[in-house]
């Protein structure tokens, strides 16, 4: 059984990452409702929390149905981060994240995210100080370092384990990488085999098929597999994951009907919540994998993600149900 802390999870759990314009509430509540073990929350900025900015504060917004769900805070000052701690407190998260691995410039620019990489001190007395601050569990989310040269994931590891971090999951590239090339898993494992270690230590990267997660388990040994990208307009990709690994068997893509319902759903849970502007913009990146493999499509699909207007889209999902509606999936 791996648990965080004292929250039990299973014996190979499967977490949701934390994804920009991605991890909502909406989305969220697909992927638990397919079999996702835990989700995190879209990173969070401490400096947007403390300045009160409306769309940090929006991020914290959790549900009951979620549980258990981690909130993911980024920062490089020590203060800042203290003082966002008391604020997601009020949120009552079962998790606090925090992000050592966005690998994106304005993050890093700022030595926040895998800018901290470049000094594993920080990292460490950073992690320390937020752990002595709160009764929730501290988990952090890192890459494989910097660049190629400094890769001392090991300890770095160990050290934020010593100073009371209670899982740790891990991309399997380098800062320099960005998301380029592909990620290495064995660095990750050796992190797993370390005697001294015992967190859970959860893989991240390039977990794209339901092989892909048996392989993390079986084959390096790690405690659960952190997804990203694959869940992309695709949420019951948890669901086959979940299948595969209990019987090594493949379930049936999901039918056209489902992902009618679930694109309809999420464009409705994303409105309800962030308004229709934002709603029907943050779920376009989401219907190439709702419709991907349909042949023909490319009309309908550019009409989806250029239309300002819901009722638009809510239309042509409803003549994609009718014209594609006896479609079989591969």
């Amino acid at each position: 059984m791996v648990k965080i802390d004292t929250i039990e999870l299973g014996d190979f759990p499967l977490l949701l990452a934390p994804m920009e314009d991605v991890s909502d509430p909406p989305f969220r509540a697909l992927c638990k409702e397919q079999g996702a073990d835990v989700v995190y929350t879209e990173f969070i900025s401490s400096e947007g929390l403390i300045r009160d900015a409306a769309k940090s504060v929006m991020k914290l917004d959790i549900y009951e149905k979620e549980r258990p769900v981690g909130i993911q805070i980024f920062g490089a000052n020590l203060d800042s981060m203290l003082r966002s701690i008391e604020i997601v407190e009020a949120s009552n998260p079962d998790i606090i994240d925090i992000n050592f691995g966005c690998p994106v410039k304005k993050v890093v620019s700022k030595g926040a995210g895998a800018g901290i990489l470049k000094d594993i001190d920080l990292m460490v007395s950073l992690t320390k100080a937020m752990v002595e601050h709160t009764s929730l569990p501290i988990t952090v989310k890192t890459r494989l370092g910097w660049d190629e040269e400094t890769i001392k994931i090991v300890e770095v590891a160990e050290r934020l384990q010593d100073v009371g971090c209670k899982a740790i999951a891990i991309h399997g590239r380098t800062r320099k990488q960005m998301y380029k090339g592909a990620a290495d898993w064995a660095p990750i494992a050796a992190v797993k085999n370390n005697p001294r270690m015992h967190i859970p230590v959860f893989g991240n990267g390039d977990v794209n098929t339901p092989e892909r997660a048996k392989e993390m388990r079986d084959s390096f040994g790690l405690d659960g597999a952190m997804i990203g990208r694959a869940s992309i307009g695709n949420p019951w990709f948890f669901r086959e994951v979940q299948h595969y690994l209990k019987t090594g068997k493949k379930l049936l893509n999901p039918t056209m009907s489902e992902r009618i319902e679930a694109a309809r759903r999420h464009l409705q849970m994303a409105i309800d919540w962030k308004g229709e502007k934002l709603g029907v913009f943050e779920t376009r990146r989401h219907y190439t994998n709702y419709f991907r493999g349909i042949p023909h499509f490319k009309e309908y699909r550019m009409k989806m993600v250029t239309s300002d207007d819901s009722i638009d889209v809510f239309n042509v999902i409803n003549e994609v149900a009718l014209k594609f509606k006896d479609y079989q999936f591969d």
